[in-house]
């Protein structure tokens, strides 16, 4: 198994790690940074899987470079979005989570 693989095998961990985190969690934080797992799961394993014989490609190198500017930036929007949500209705969670009769906890 190449180092390469084994990048790519660990952004699928990553993302599915993600995506069970962002459904079972309803507070906005967590779902968040399970959004942000989906993303690192997703630049490892386009990295992962750009090796050639020749070398790396340097376009998906270029394509996660731009995700990763991209992906920090709409963090910090969200980061903001939530704040403001905070302060103006003191939840956590979302009206139609709340609706459900989770726990914000969870």
């Amino acid at each position: 198994m190449s180092g390469f693989l084994l990048f790519a095998l660990t952004g699928v961990v990553l993302a599915v790690l993600g995506v069970l985190g962002f459904i079972a969690h309803r507070h906005l934080l967590r779902r968040l940074m399970a959004f942000n797992l989906i993303g690192s799961g997703c630049f490892l394993l386009l990295t992962g899987l750009s090796q050639h014989h020749q070398g790396m490609d340097p376009v998906p190198q270029a394509l996660v470079l731009t995700g990763i500017v991209v992906a920090v930036a709409a963090t910090a929007l969200a980061l903001v979005l939530i704040r403001r949500w905070f302060h103006l209705t003191g939840e956590t969670c979302l009206p139609e989570n709340l609706a459900q009769g989770d726990s914000p906890d969870a």
